[in-house]
């Protein structure tokens, strides 16, 4: 076995960082309790928002009709730098091939809404594929980019729609922020709806081709970005792997023990949980003094390591548990040593 010599502070980093992973793995209890939760239901469920801390969140349109507002849907979300997610269908492909370029051009992906729309529950499985894979194909020869997700017409689904398309590597997507602006509402009443209902991980469901949405999308993009919300394409938003969905459609991270804190992901990776970071009594100040530590090398903040590892054992992880399996205590210490040695070669 490869001998490594621990002196104090390589100690102190190596259990600093395993601590880190220690406190973000301790959130995955959670969610695989809601896990079996959800299996037990036996129900297939699309993604409806997903649980994150980073107020990153998702504005969808669903494009079907006509191609009124394209490029005021363009420079308004430009814009507030917002980068949007516009499902469409392989008709309105058919119809309008320069809009839908537009929309990608312009930096905003394209996911798949059907090829014609049809009403999928309970549509016949063959039916369905041929319908998906045309809409995916007239998607692909505009964009060059092959669709990773569905959004069902009108949000039909049952349990043979999901297993189905998701079978053919598509993720299916709802929304839990409904704007209703297909009702024609006052321009006022989408944007107050809106803004109350979004939290950090919510999917928004706008149409194209609405004057109202037009309207209102400003002020709603304002608003929000005056609460700090960042807007992202929903394949940006949810996880693709190590992930459950509670009964209400919240996709949440499920995150195993062995997670890794590399200098590259440590910035990702606080910011995601950060939640349960400040519930081990580490602070802003201090996370950003530990992800410094990660990427430099440097020693790990006495206040932080002694949070992170209380926080860590109250979870029954021991910081002894965490140094790598190749590292052993070596026969002679150097300077920077002292104190007794335990049989697991840390010192204290």
């Amino acid at each position: 076995m490869r001998m490594i010599t621990l002196t104090k502070k390589k100690v102190k980093r190596l259990t600093a960082i395993g601590l880190l992973a220690a406190a973000t793995a301790a959130a995955g209890v959670g969610a695989i309790l809601t896990s079996v939760g959800t299996q037990a239901t036996e129900r297939q469920l699309p993604v409806y928002c997903v649980e994150r801390g980073d107020n990153k969140i998702s504005l969808t349109f669903d494009v079907a009709w006509e191609n009124s507002n394209t490029q005021e849907l363009i420079d308004i979300l430009d814009e507030y730098d917002a980068r949007a997610t516009f499902f469409v269908t392989g008709d309105w492909c058919d119809r309008y091939p320069g809009d839908v370029k537009m929309f990608a051009d312009a930096g905003h992906e394209i996911q798949n809404h059907s090829d014609v729309h049809p009403h999928v529950k309970g549509m016949n499985v063959n039916d369905l594929i041929t319908d998906t894979k045309s809409a995916s194909r007239k998607i692909k020869d505009i964009t060059d980019t092959e669709p990773t997700l569905y959004r069902a017409p009108y949000g039909e689904y049952d349990d043979t729609v999901i297993t189905t398309v998701e079978g053919m590597g598509l993720t299916v997507i709802q929304w839990d922020v409904d704007s209703l602006d297909w009702k024609k509402p006052d321009p006022s009443a989408i944007t107050k709806k809106v803004v109350n209902s979004v939290k950090s991980g919510s999917i928004v469901l706008f149409h194209n081709d609405l004057e109202n949405t037009t309207e209102a999308l400003p002020q709603i993009l304002e608003q929000l970005s005056q609460k700090g919300y960042e807007f992202v394409p929903v394949s940006e938003l949810i996880y693709t792997e190590n992930y459950t969905i509670d009964p209400n459609g919240m996709q949440i991270s499920i995150v195993q023990s062995n997670t890794e804190i590399t200098p590259e992901n440590v910035d990702e990776v606080m910011a995601q949980y950060s939640e349960q970071l400040h519930s081990a009594g580490v602070s802003d100040e201090q996370m950003a003094l530990a992800a410094q530590a990660v990427k430099s090398g440097a020693e790990i903040p006495d206040e932080v390591y002694e949070a992170l590892a209380d926080y860590a054992m109250s979870n029954g992880i021991t910081p002894a548990s965490l140094i790598p399996d190749t590292a052993e205590a070596p026969d002679t210490m150097d300077s920077e040593s002292s104190g007794a040695e335990t049989e697991s070669g840390i010192v204290k």
